[in-house]
């Protein structure tokens, strides 16, 4: 099993939820990580939380857009830097909602969604192969119980999860050659802001939407970001696992109830 110590990772979406969590799972284990929002004050309120808890400076935040080039191209060369030249993890966590019945979708909407969470996700990859070669590392995707269980209105979403689970299988055949691994983790519910930014819902909704789920996991409760991050530093270390989609979602995927 590989260590984290010392291990160079850039987070997208690092501002909030699954991507902030990861970026202080791997920080406190030692990874030197760069986290990429659009907001530069999320970016840096969390990578001063973690360098305060870690007594370091191991985490820098960037403000950048992941659907524009240059700012791709910027973040990169910032977690190559920050990681002394080296870069070990990208963990794709950015990502947008976009919900609606299907004779309501607006194609420029659906557009906009697949850029955020599957174009951006793919050409950051690319960007991030060369230096990813001589590290042997990882790439890192988030896909969705959506890609298990059937939520009505919610088909953008879900297949921009589903285009992701497809290309992890996919990215794992063309890159292993080059000793690059991909991995996915696929979470069930687990409470971000992901909805209130669609706006969808506030925090007190969104929190009760979710919870009303408890029920339909076989473990009885939603999950939480660190559960996700768990999993994301498995796979990160995991040296002969690629193509996997590992599954963490307390049961939501089995279709049980005991509602």
């Amino acid at each position: 099993m590989r260590s984290l110590e010392g291990m160079s990772v850039a987070i997208t979406g690092g501002g909030s939820g699954i991507g902030a969590a990861a970026a202080r799972h791997f920080a406190e284990r030692g990874s030197f990580v760069t986290i990429c929002g659009r907001r530069q004050h999320k970016v840096d309120d969390v990578a001063a939380e973690i360098n305060a808890t870690t007594a370091s400076s191991r985490c820098t935040g960037v403000a950048a857009d992941i659907t524009v080039d240059a700012d791709r191209r910027r973040f990169v060369e910032s977690a190559v830097a920050h990681g002394d030249g080296a870069l070990h993890t990208l963990i794709s966590s950015a990502g947008n909602m976009y919900r609606g019945p299907i004779e309501e979708l607006e194609e420029q909407a659906l557009l906009d969604v697949f850029h955020t969470n599957v174009v951006a996700g793919m050409m950051l990859t690319g960007l991030c192969v060369p230096h990813l070669v001589p590290t042997e590392g990882v790439v890192l995707f988030i896909g969705s119980v959506h890609t298990q269980r059937a939520f009505p209105g919610a088909s953008p979403y879900a297949a921009t999860k589903g285009a992701l689970e497809t290309l992890t299988g996919v990215l794992a055949a063309e890159l292993g050659p080059r000793h690059i691994r991909v991995g996915c983790v696929r979470p069930g519910a687990v409470f971000t802001e992901i909805n209130q930014r669609a706006g969808l819902f506030d925090d007190a909704a969104a929190k009760a939407r979710l919870e009303g789920l408890a029920s339909s996991h076989a473990l009885g409760r939603i999950g939480t970001a660190i559960e996700i991050a768990e999993a994301l530093a498995y796979l990160a270390g995991a040296e002969w696992t690629t193509g996997a989609v590992l599954t963490v979602d307390g049961g939501l995927g089995l279709g049980v109830t005991f509602a």
